[in-house]
């Protein structure tokens, strides 16, 4: 039930009609001090780390602080297969908390991935949510927020100068020049191992500590690490949508003569080390992650990570404080964590495990945690279950699968959606058989939904185009498909009070989630890889057959000697298809996935089988987004984010 009294104090808004820019409503709103955003929440001065007055950082201290106190309900938000312009989940995660928060009067905290700035001044813009529903000061929010993405910046590229730079040392020093300088001796002669070496002694078996002990032999396999440069699987990171980047040759200076190999960059939010920051439960536990890394293997076919590097403290101390959740508001005032920003494809697509355990306890057990999770329910939802809650041991209570009819349309045979061009007249006019046939890729996301034992709320993001009739047959047909409730939402134009009804429904699906207790898991990871990688590919995106290239079965021997089968399975595919292939919409049937390759991210603890060409850094188009980005020089306040 609503309570009467009001929770959280609420910035004065005045609701426009027609909706201005995303920009010009965050910045017409003077945001509370973050100081009492985090005192409604329920977090202590002490446990409080501020930048500046509207963001802050929040110490894991609250964690333990609240042991005891049961946890609030858990919802995720999902989406069906998108458009290219995507579906509103960000903003229905946002206008559902606000509506839950300011106008229900529940205790409520979303927890929202950071976004890449890259695509930010390319083509697709911010994600902070939109309208009325967005979490502010939305150019804080999308521009440098804290600084967690530039440490990680740092550190991917910490380490991918130390694998270059080991391999030239290697190359051109003998096995005692090694040696000498890993471990330099005293004046009398001593020497020492950095703690980091000792983990690299247990794993060669050399029980020895004193290095002055090691065999001749001994001190040659410490020291000479031999990385297969063919194996390399670490590239350096930027935060820019830099095509020109994707592939380069480097070591081209004199000093670095007949050292030149072909290498690549990133875009940041694709680095291990952002899926590492979103899976990690502690800073031991993301010490622990970082140093075991694998980055190639050796021409002995042996994986080499970052603690045989060397390099996985000094990666932990430029990660140290981003492990601690952001701290920010939404429109309304509602709490908001906004912590890690892994890739949906080939990582996870959703924020920490760490943002949700706080938010969780802060709440308390009659509150409520929005949390969402990256591209469509067969990407990001699967992963959440799969990987997320298995490592996280939490239990979700509800799914919130955002539909939109223009999607609807698009499925059920409309003209192809492509960014940057007009809509077709399709999806500005009634179109009713459209958007029935093309309800059947949203019942299938729900089917699915179910099959993990979770209760579904369908909420249907309304456009200002869609009629009475479109929505009440999406109604009907999520209805039919087993969701407990579907609602129509219009909290891109009205804010909380827009999605009222929306947050009276999942606050029914989590009482009946909770008395449920029917979560489960996809498969076990005692599966082999096949197995894990052939449940996700039929019963979620309803594959007919599965094929491996040979390199992929070469992994799959590989990994499974190393014991790495036993990890979840992170698929890399496309999110505008069920399928594999971007051009199949609707419900494809009869189809094949062809995996053409398996890497692993031991770290972060999961397999990625890439299913196609998977783009890891991103271009500008003809006309991106930063023509439109300026400074007010009157005000200081940045012009023309979206």
């Amino acid at each position: 039930m609503a309570s009467s009294a009001p929770i959280y104090e609420c910035p004065h808004i005045e609701f426009k009609t027609p909706v201005p820019t995303d920009i010009e409503i965050s910045q017409a709103v003077e945001p509370l001090h973050i100081s009492k955003i985090a005192a409604q929440a329920g977090i202590l001065p002490e446990e409080l780390e501020p930048y500046g007055r509207y963001k802050a950082k929040v110490n894991l201290s609250v964690r333990q602080r609240l042991a005891d106190q049961p946890n609030g309900n858990y919802v995720v938000v999902t989406g069906i297969t998108p458009t290219p312009l995507g579906e509103g989940k960000s903003t229905t995660t946002v206008g559902l908390s606000q509506a839950l928060g300011a106008h229900l009067h529940q205790k409520v905290f979303t927890c929202v991935r950071q976004p890449s700035q890259g695509p930010t001044f390319g083509i697709k813009g911010g994600a902070a949510g939109g309208g009325y529903a967005q979490v502010i000061p939305m150019e804080e929010f999308n521009l440098h927020l804290t600084g967690d993405i530039h440490a990680i910046t740092a550190a991917n590229n910490l380490m991918a100068a130390a694998i270059d730079a080991r391999m030239l040392h290697e190359k051109t020093q003998t096995d005692v020049q090694l040696f000498d300088r890993l471990c330099p001796a005293e004046a009398n002669g001593s020497r020492t191992f950095a703690p980091v070496m000792l983990k690299r002694l247990v794993k060669l078996g050399i029980t020895k500590t004193d290095p002055n002990e090691l065999t001749s032999e001994e001190r040659s396999r410490f020291a000479r690490l031999a990385i297969d440069p063919a194996s390399i699987t670490w590239q350096r990171v930027l935060d820019t949508n830099d095509r020109m980047l994707r592939k380069i040759t480097i070591g081209q200076g004199p000093q670095e003569k007949g050292h030149d190999r072909v290498t690549g960059f990133d875009i940041a939010v694709a680095s291990e080390i952002m899926a590492i920051l979103a899976l990690a439960t502690s800073l031991g536990d993301m010490r622990e992650r970082l140093g075991n890394m694998v980055f190639a293997k050796s021409t002995r076919g042996e994986p080499v990570t970052a603690d045989d590097l060397g390099v996985g403290g000094a990666l932990t101390v430029l990660m140290k404080d981003t492990i601690m959740p952001n701290l920010m508001q939404t429109l309304e005032g509602t709490p908001c964590f906004v912590h890690a920003g892994p890739f949906a494809n080939i990582a996870h697509g959703n924020s920490s495990i760490v943002a949700d355990q706080l938010a969780l306890k802060l709440v308390g057990p009659e509150g409520f945690v929005i949390t969402e999770c990256g591209f469509g329910a067969d990407i990001g939802m699967e992963k959440f279950f799969n990987i997320k809650c298995r490592y996280s041991s939490l239990v979700p209570n509800c799914v919130v699968l955002v539909t939109t009819v223009r999607a609807l349309k698009m499925h059920g045979g409309g003209p192809a959606v492509v960014a940057g061009k007009p809509l077709d007249h399709a999806y500005k006019n009634e179109a009713l058989e459209l958007v029935e046939a093309g309800c059947a890729n949203m019942q299938l996301h729900i089917r699915n939904a179910i099959k993990f034992g979770v209760p579904v709320v369908v909420a249907i993001n309304r456009f200002t185009s869609d009629t009475d009739n479109e929505i009440e047959i999406v109604r009907k047909k999520a209805l039919e498909a087993g969701a407990v409730n579907a609602v129509m939402a219009n909290h891109w134009a009205e804010g909380g009070r827009g999605a009222v009804e929306l947050g009276r429904a999942v606050m029914e699906a989590c009482e009946t989630g909770r008395r449920a207790d029917n979560f489960k898991f996809l498969y076990p990871l005692e599966y082999s890889i096949k197995q894990k990688i052939e449940s996700i590919a039929k019963e979620i995106y309803g594959a007919a057959v599965v094929e491996y290239s040979p390199e992929a079965e070469s992994k799959i021997e590989f990994y499974t000697s190393q014991g790495y089968d036993k990890l979840p399975i992170c698929m890399a595919k496309t999110h505008l298809s069920l399928s594999s292939d971007p051009a199949l919409k609707g419900v494809p049937t009869g189809f094949t996935i062809r995996v053409r390759d398996i890497r692993a991210s031991v770290g972060a603890g999961f397999l990625y089988p890439l299913l196609g060409d998977i783009m890891t850094i991103p271009g500008l188009p003809t006309r991106p987004g930063f023509y439109d980005v300026d400074i007010d020089l009157n005000t200081g306040r940045v012009i023309g984010l979206f």
